[in-house]
C-alpha cells in the first residue's frame, strides 16, 4: 500500500463520527492538552456549538467523498480497456461513482497505446473540485446559517474588511471556515502565502481599493470602519520539527516572527504612503496544525503585535471546561486581561481597544468548537498531521471551497513572483505524489470584473501566460507527464464560479 492508499484508508476509517469509548482511548494516549477524558467525564465544553459540528463534518465528508473514489474507480476503467464495451462502461461508472463523464478522445487511441492514466487521474481531481464548486450554495447552507462571525458582528467591532494572508499550506485552507468559524463574503478575503509572507505592495493596493469605496460613500457605515489584516502561521504540537512550516524549515520562531514582520512591515508602508495613523489594523494568530487550536498575539494599545504576548485556546478549553456558559466567558475576558498585563517580553503599552478585544474575545470562543470538533470527529489529532492535499491552486482564491487538506493554495499573479510558493507546492506534490507515479494536478485559477471592459478576457490570457510559464519552470515533470495544469477563471461578484477555460476551447472547435 503506498502513501496514497494509506492516506485514503485512513480517510474512509474516520468516514463517521466516533462512539465516545473510541475517542476517550485515544484522547488517553495521545494526552491531548485541551481534554482527556476519565471517568465520568467528557469533552463537551459549554460554548461549543455541536450542531454547527455536526453539519461541518457532515459537508467535510461530502467534499472528501468525491476524492476518495477516484483511484478505486480509474483502477475498475484500466482493468477493463480492452473490452468490447468499454467506452460505455467506462462512462457509466464514472458517472455512477464520480457525477461526471470523462472526455470521448481518451477513448480513441485507448486499443493501441492504453488509457492515459495520469492524465485522468487529474481530470477527475479537477472535475470533482469543480463539482464541489457547483454544488457549494447548497451543501453549504446549512452551517452558513450557523456561523458566529458573520459580516455583521465584524462591522459591530469595526471592520469593514478582514484581509487574511494564512500560509499556502493545504492545512490551513479551512482556517478561515473551520478554525476561525468567520462566515465567507465580500468582506472576508483570503490570500494565501508561503510561510504567510504575504505581499506587502499587493496588500497596500488592496487596502487603498477598500479605502477609496470607504471614502466615497459606496460603504455604508464606513466612516467609522477600519480594515483588518490577519497573519497566519503554523505549528505542529506533536512535530515541531517534523511537521511545521516547511517555508521555514519547520522553525516555529521563524515562522513566528516572519509573519509579525510582515504585518509590521505593511504597517510602516501604509503611514509612510498616506500619513501616520493611516495603517489598518493587524492580528496576529497560529494554528496547532494538530488540533486546529489558536495562539492569539493581542496587540496593545497602538495597534502593536508582540510575538511573547497571546492567548491559546487549548488552555482556555482545558480551564473552562466543566463551567457554566456565562461563568467560560468570564473566565475567558479575565484570560485576556491577564496576557494584556503582562510584563517582561510579552509587555505591550496599553490594553487593546474595545473592537479588537471583542473579537479577540470571538475568535477564542469560536475556536473552541473546532477544538471540540477535531475531539470528537478525528480523533483528538487529525490521522494525517501532515500534508495530503489533492491538487495545487495558483492564482486566486476559489471562494466557495475551503477545506483542510484539500488543496495547497499559492496565491500570485506571475509565475516570476509566486515562483517561492509554487516551489515549496511543488516539493509537498513530489513526495504526496510523483514517488508513487501519480501526476501534479495544478489548476491555475483568476478572477475577473465584469464590469470592466475585457477583464474576463485578460484573466483568461493571464492564466494561459501562468500555466505555459509553470510547465517552463518544472520541464522535467512536464516532459514525464507528471504535470497537468487546468485553466478556469471566475466572476469576482458574479455567478460564474471556476468555469474551465480548456472546455470553452474545446467548444470553440
Amino acid at each position: 500500500m503506498n502513501t496514497r492508499q494509506r492516506m485514503q484508508a485512513l480517510r474512509r476509517s474516520s468516514a463517521g463520527p466516533m462512539d465516545m469509548a473510541d475517542a476517550s482511548s485515544i484522547a488517553k494516549v495521545l494526552e491531548h492538552p485541551a481534554c482527556v477524558i476519565g471517568s465520568g467525564q467528557s469533552c463537551e465544553h459549554p460554548l461549543v456549538d455541536r450542531d454547527l459540528n455536526r453539519l461541518l463534518f457532515d459537508y467535510e465528508r461530502t467534499v472528501r467523498s468525491r476524492f476518495i473514489r477516484i483511484v478505486d474507480v480509474l483502477k475498475q476503467i484500466s482493468a477493463h480497456q480492452h473490452d468490447a464495451t468499454f467506452a460505455n462502461r467506462a462512462q457509466q461508472l464514472t458517472l455512477e461513482q464520480l457525477g461526471f463523464e470523462l472526455p470521448h478522445e481518451v477513448f480513441n487511441a485507448a486499443w493501441i497505446s492504453g488509457l492515459d492514466l495520469r492524465m485522468l487521474h487529474s481530470y477527475c481531481i479537477f472535475n470533482s473540485f469543480k463539482l464541489c464548486v457547483d454544488r457549494a450554495e447548497t451543501e453549504q447552507a446549512d452551517w452558513r446559517q450557523r456561523m458566529p462571525l458573520d459580516e455583521n458582528f465584524l462591522r459591530s467591532c469595526g471592520y469593514h474588511t478582514v484581509d487574511i494572508s494564512p500560509c499556502s499550506d493545504g492545512r490551513l485552507q479551512g482556517v478561515s471556515r473551520y478554525v476561525l468559524r468567520i462566515l465567507p463574503g465580500p468582506n472576508v478575503r483570503v490570500k494565501a502565502y508561503a510561510g504567510a509572507l504575504f505581499d506587502i505592495e499587493v496588500d497596500v493596493c488592496d487596502w487603498a481599493q477598500r479605502e477609496v469605496e470607504r471614502l466615497s460613500g459606496a460603504m455604508v457605515d464606513g466612516e467609522r470602519l477600519n480594515y483588518l489584516k490577519i497573519a497566519v502561521y503554523h505549528f505542529s504540537s506533536s512535530s515541531h520539527n517534523g511537521h511545521g512550516c516547511a517555508a521555514h524549515g519547520s522553525n516555529d520562531r521563524q515562522a513566528t516572527e516572519s509573519a509579525l514582520g510582515r504585518l509590521d512591515e505593511l504597517r510602516e508602508a501604509i503611514d509612510r504612503s498616506f500619513g501616520i495613523g493611516a495603517a489598518p489594523d493587524v492580528l496576529l494568530i497560529g494554528v496547532d496544525t494538530d488540533l486546529d487550536a489558536l495562539r492569539i498575539h493581542l496587540p496593545d494599545a497602538y495597534g502593536d503585535v508582540n510575538s511573547h504576548r497571546y492567548i491559546e485556546t487549548v488552555k482556555i478549553y482545558r480551564e473552562t471546561l466543566g463551567l457554566s456558559a456565562e461563568a467560560a466567558r468570564a473566565r475567558i475576558t479575565e484570560m485576556i486581561a491577564d496576557v494584556e498585563n503582562t510584563g517582561g517580553w510579552g509587555q505591550g503599552q496599553g490594553r487593546m481597544h474595545d473592537g479588537m478585544r471583542r473579537l479577540v474575545s470571538a475568535l477564542a470562543e469560536a475556536n473552541l468548537s473546532q477544538i471540540e470538533y477535531v475531539i470528537k470527529h478525528h480523533t483528538g489529532r487529525y490521522a494525517t498531521i501532515g500534508h495530503d492535499e489533492e491538487c495545487i491552486v495558483a492564482g486566486d482564491a476559489v471562494r466557495p471551497l475551503q477545506l483542510r487538506n484539500l488543496f495547497y493554495f499559492a496565491h500570485l499573479d506571475t509565475i516570476e513572483e509566486g515562483a517561492p510558493d509554487m516551489d515549496v507546492g511543488i516539493d509537498i506534490f513530489a513526495k504526496l505524489n510523483v514517488t508513487h507515479g501519480l501526476p501534479v494536478p495544478v489548476l491555475v485559477h483568476f478572477e475577473y470584473d465584469a464590469r470592466i471592459p475585457e477583464s474576463r478576457a485578460r484573466a483568461v490570457a493571464r492564466g494561459r501566460r501562468v500555466r505555459d510559464a509553470i510547465e517552463v519552470r518544472y520541464p522535467d515533470l512536464a516532459a514525464r507527464g507528471l504535470l497537468n495544469c487546468a485553466i478556469a477563471v471566475s466572476e469576482r461578484a458574479g455567478d460564474e464560479c471556476c468555469d474551465f477555460v480548456a472546455d470553452e476551447v474545446a467548444a470553440d472547435h
